[in-house]
């Protein structure tokens, strides 16, 4: 068979369904009772298995073979599911991704992975599982006891309780070595018979007396005591390994809401399997897959259209002609429509970039003993594909950095009067014709003092001009290339062995990188990249001869203000726009607009565009507005690329050029 030409499906549906197991074992590690998600792992790893057979790639097929019979153990309940097995399921995904990416490269897909199929087979065969069996066992066997009481213990505890007596459930373990377990467990019973009363032994208290248990024993006891107390008391006893204190209500809750747990899960499971398989057979794809390419050129011509569009309809305006009036009013709609078909389909959510950040963030906390919460914000934020395939590898730097040298160890943490977990944020959002990506931390920050000597220590700045610049203007020196103010690199990063490589990446898709901080507080690197998108709706105002087009994305509202309503504040020109002070800049004086002899602002008002950046808003003062127009990005080439606060311009209808305002960039 001649598999070739199907290798680009092949490929595509291998990471969608290694992205699909990686998201399901993320949420089956938090809820390992749930079987419908073993379900979801089994019926992807199964797909993926059947594809590599057919296409031939046998290591991706024998792998997969095994992590399948690991999982139809699992969800038959043969099998429990453990962090190992997680561990073991997570190393496999990563052998297979490594495996479709040397597909992808043109190799053969081949890779050693028979430790990994050990492992597997190990668990499938209740060896490795076995283990760790024993260990839960032996930490949970505590839990393992059913509280049984008889009416008469019961109407006691119920009269104590009244009393203000708290009734207490108590779980002992002794050494395994002990050799007198009677005595101890005499010692135990009398020291507690000091502090109030005991109700009920497990086992009877002539068995605890004549030694007839393992080494664990159970007491239901009564008393004012607090249970640091009671766990004091028992631990003075010699050759206690572990005592276990809660409190009788909260313990027979538990049981009984594991009882119930356990009943649902079973029924449950019978029925599952007959519906995924329904679910299976009713699922038809909607959906067929085109070459990037074709949509760029469909794009391109697209745009075309767009200019002629516009050229149409001043057209039609000057020529008055009511059925030409239609017909491109008409067009223009029917064109406005395709127009958003398009973006939409070389848009792409953000999401498919940050889906694979929770794996490698608990990984990372794993070895590094920290415990990190990622919040994922904005996921469904969309993003043109060219920038989604480069951004992945800026991002890896900045949350390595931030889990490694952020971030402290839970020790530290509280010391410092914080959660013991770290809170790592990815949040991305628009912009105007910007999208932002942020990674912030509530770690320790980045210390000034530090970067501030090695900059100087590295010639990057003279001490005296360091101390003339803000935290602001510091912080970027960490991106400078070679520069670590790290006393030790470690193997995951280090400042300034990856953060260079990030800046130039991140420059190089026309995007720019700031950085907060706060020592002790946390930082935020924020990411701003363009739309490479090339049609954006606008509106189009006047400065003097001169046409501009602001982003409609970014603009909150327009207004007109009168000249007292214009304010003064540290010297700046400011308005009040709904309770808020607001900064005023003059696009005029920004770029440096020259007068002309047409004055028309004779009106005494003022024209302003209120824009925003996320939390922050200013207004742009121009002369008039035009109106809202569909507009075609115009890249100004490399030698006009690094104009401050414009982002490419345009061709108008007329056959004008304008250029395209950057709003973020005049957001103070």
């Amino acid at each position: 068979m001649e598999t070739s030409q199907y290798i680009d499906m092949f490929l595509d549906e291998s990471r969608e369904h290694l992205q699909a197991v990686n998201d399901n074992l993320l949420h089956l590690e938090k809820q390992p009772d749930d079987l419908s998600i073993v379900n979801e792992i089994f019926r992807s790893a199964h797909t993926l298995k059947g594809m590599a057979a057919t296409m031939g790639y046998e290591d991706i097929s024998a792998l997969t073979h095994k992590m399948e019979n690991v999982l139809d153990k699992i969800r038959n309940s043969e099998l429990m599911v453990t962090t190992h097995i997680i561990d073991i399921i997570f190393q496999a995904i990563e052998a297979l991704e490594e495996m479709v990416e040397e597909i992808a490269q043109g190799n053969d897909g081949k890779k050693d992975v028979t430790g990994l199929v050990n492992s597997l087979d190990q668990i499938e065969n209740g060896k490795a599982n076995q283990d760790t069996n024993e260990i839960k066992e032996e930490v949970n066997s505590f839990e393992a006891e059913k509280v049984e009481l008889d009416e008469y213990q019961s109407t006691v505890i119920a009269q104590a309780e009244e009393q203000g007596f708290k009734a207490y459930y108590i779980q002992v373990r002794l050494n395994e070595d002990c050799l007198l377990k009677a005595v101890r467990a005499y010692m135990v019973v009398e020291a507690l018979e000091a502090k109030g009363e005991i109700i009920k032994t497990t086992p009877e208290t002539e068995a605890l007396e004549a030694g007839d248990f393992k080494q664990d024993f159970t007491l239901i006891f009564l008393s004012n005591e607090s249970v640091q107390t009671l766990e004091t008391v028992v631990n003075s006893v010699s050759e206690i390994e572990q005592v276990n204190i809660q409190g009788l209500a909260t313990t027979m809750e538990k049981q009984a809401e594991k009882a119930q747990h356990e009943e649902a899960t079973s029924a449950e499971s019978s029925s599952e399997t007959a519906e995924v398989k329904t679910q299976g057979q009713a699922t038809k794809s909607t959906t067929i897959r085109v070459n990037l390419e074709r949509i760029d050129h469909l794009m391109n011509l697209f745009e075309e259209v767009v200019i002629d569009r516009s050229r149409l309809e001043d057209l039609a305006e000057k020529l008055g002609n009511p059925e030409l009036a239609e017909t491109v009013e008409h067009m223009s709609r029917v064109s406005e429509d395709m127009q958003s078909l398009i973006l939409t389909m070389r848009m792409v959510a953000v999401e498919q970039v940050f889906n694979r950040f929770p794996r490698m963030v608990r990984g990372l906390a794993k070895d590094l003993n920290k415990r990190i919460d990622l919040q994922i914000i904005g996921a469904d934020t969309e993003l043109d594909r060219t920038v989604i395939d480069e951004i992945g590898d800026p991002l890896v730097h900045l949350i390595r950095n931030s889990i490694d040298h952020g971030i402290e160890l839970p020790a530290e943490r509280l010391k410092a009067g914080k959660r013991e977990e770290g809170e790592l944020i990815l949040r991305a959002y628009h912009s105007g014709n910007h999208v932002f990506i942020e990674i912030q931390d509530d770690g320790a920050g980045i210390n000034r003092e530090k970067v501030e000597e090695k900059a100087v220590e590295n010639g990057l700045i003279t001490r005296e001009a360091a101390k003339q610049l803000t935290d602001e203007e510091i912080y970027p020196f960490i991106l400078a290339s070679g520069f670590s103010t790290a006393a030790t690199v470690s193997d995951i990063s280090g400042r300034g062995v990856g953060l260079d490589v990030v800046k130039s990446k991140i420059e190089a898709l026309g995007g720019k990188i700031t950085i907060e901080s706060e020592k002790g507080q946390g930082s935020k690197f924020s990411i701003q990249l363009p739309l490479t998108l090339s049609i954006l709706s606008s509106l189009l105002v006047k400065v003097e001869e001169e046409t501009y087009a602001i982003p409609l994305s970014s603009i909150i509202e327009t207004a007109l203000l009168k000249e007292e309503q214009i304010m003064s504040a540290h010297g700046k020109k400011v308005m009040d726009f709904r309770g808020s002070v607001v900064p005023l800049v003059s696009l005029k004086s920004v770029f440096n607009v020259p007068d002309s002899d047409n004055t028309e602002n004779g009106s005494g008002h003022h024209a302003v565009v209120v824009v925003k950046k996320g939390e922050k808003m200013t207004g742009l003062m121009v002369d008039s507005f035009i109106g809202q127009r569909e507009i075609v990005l115009k890249s100004l080439g490399n030698y006009l690329k690094d104009v401050f606060a414009i982002s490419g311009s345009t061709i108008l209808g007329d056959g004008q050029v304008a250029l395209i305002i950057d709003p973020n960039a005049l957001i103070k």
